[in-house]
């Protein structure tokens, strides 16, 4: 009897125990939150990790827009050659790249044309001295009342007549680059030359020895890379942020970090079919070894302010936000959820609320190690 009586009171207290334990109470490996947003490290887990802690400090950040483009030369700097009365093409040396100065001869051209233009005006020249002499002299004779004022007039409008001729053979002369002047003893020469009007180098050679050109034919392109600007292409969404003025950052890809600067110049007022505008920026070095057509990557600098910011390596990335340590007590510290800003020189603008203000301390260095610890600690 005394043995049952025990058996029961065993009975009953384990039954007492388990009914006493609220839903709410969990062992320890029960007890781990998925959402916990704080991890603590002991003395020697913060010196294994590297932990040091700071202030964010506010500094001078640009916010940038990335964009892509080329280099191209001003128009004025880039000249298409052409015969103005076509020909055959006679004499040329050119060759794509060749360095070429102002005056040079590009081609020697040669047509009957020529021949024929020469011969007009050396005719022409000729019945303008005779002409002009008549009118002379009844300008004379009407001063004495000699002759009619109709004889007078008749001569006058022969003589304006022949000098607007003459004068228009004069100009096509020029335009073949032949001198008018030394066609008075009667010299007239078969072929003409073509100069370069700039400074620069053959970009493109269109013809060949013999072969006939039009006027409208393009015979070379003669390119000046003294004052490359860059052709940038902007997102409709961001052109309203670009001002005249900004700071422009560009590489080449070929390049790596090597960075060369220009200046935003103009602003394109159209948008094109594929919803960009232009943006013309000066360059503010220029750089022989620069040529055009050249692709380059740029970031242009839309704001320069004072804001909050940390090194880069303080914030992490985590399922695709951004989050940064806070730390609040000796070995205890708190992942907060931010949003960055602008990013310049390894430092980032933190947008961050109330959890962490400008007196907040934060980790600097190892919060990679506490993402991993508090991970860890979760799963």
């Amino acid at each position: 009897m005394r043995l049952k009586t025990s058996f029961l009171l065993i009975i009953i207290c384990s039954c007492f125990s388990f009914c006493s334990r609220t839903p709410e109470e969990k062992t320890p490996e029960e007890s781990t939150d998925l959402s916990e947003t704080k991890v603590e490290l002991s003395a020697e887990q913060i010196k294994n990790a590297g932990i040091k802690t700071a202030k964010a400090e506010y500094r001078q950040l640009s916010n940038t827009i990335s964009v892509n483009g080329v280099l191209e030369a001003p128009p004025q700097n880039l000249v298409s050659i052409s015969a103005p009365m076509g020909g055959f093409v006679k004499q040329t040396e050119l060759l794509q790249g060749m360095q070429v100065k102002k005056g040079q001869v590009l081609v020697i051209m040669e047509h009957q044309d020529y021949i024929q233009l020469q011969e007009n005006y050396i005719v022409a020249a000729s019945d303008l001295y005779f002409v002009k002499a008549e009118y002379e002299r009844q300008k004379e004779l009407n001063k004495e009342n000699i002759n009619s004022t109709r004889a007078l007039q008749e001569n006058e409008m022969k003589y304006r007549s022949l000098k607007a001729k003459v004068n228009a053979l004069e100009e096509r002369l020029r335009m073949i680059n032949v001198n008018p002047e030394k066609l008075a003893g009667g010299k007239i020469q078969s072929s003409i030359s073509i100069l370069s009007p700039i400074d620069g180098f053959v970009k493109e050679v269109h013809v060949n020895i013999g072969k006939y050109v039009n006027p409208t034919d393009e015979l070379f392109e003669i390119i000046n890379s003294d004052h490359l600007h860059a052709e940038l292409t902007v997102f409709e969404k961001d052109i309203s942020k670009i001002k005249e003025g900004q700071k422009i950052i560009f590489t080449l890809p070929n390049e790596g970090n090597v960075k060369r600067y220009a200046t935003v110049h103009l602003i394109g007022h159209t948008i094109g079919p594929d919803k960009t505008a232009r943006v013309h920026g000066h360059l503010e070095k220029e750089d022989p070894e620069l040529l055009p057509g050249m692709y380059i990557k740029a970031d242009i600098e839309t704001q320069n302010n004072k804001v909050l910011a940390l090194p880069e390596k303080a914030i992490v990335l985590f399922n695709n936000q951004y989050f940064v340590f806070v730390y609040q007590k000796e070995g205890l510290y708190e992942m907060i959820n931010i949003e960055i800003g602008a990013t310049e020189a390894g430092y980032t603008e933190i947008i961050v609320g109330g959890k962490a203000k400008e007196e907040a301390v934060f980790v600097i260095e190892g919060a990679r190690s506490l993402l991993a610890k508090l991970k860890n600690t979760e799963k």
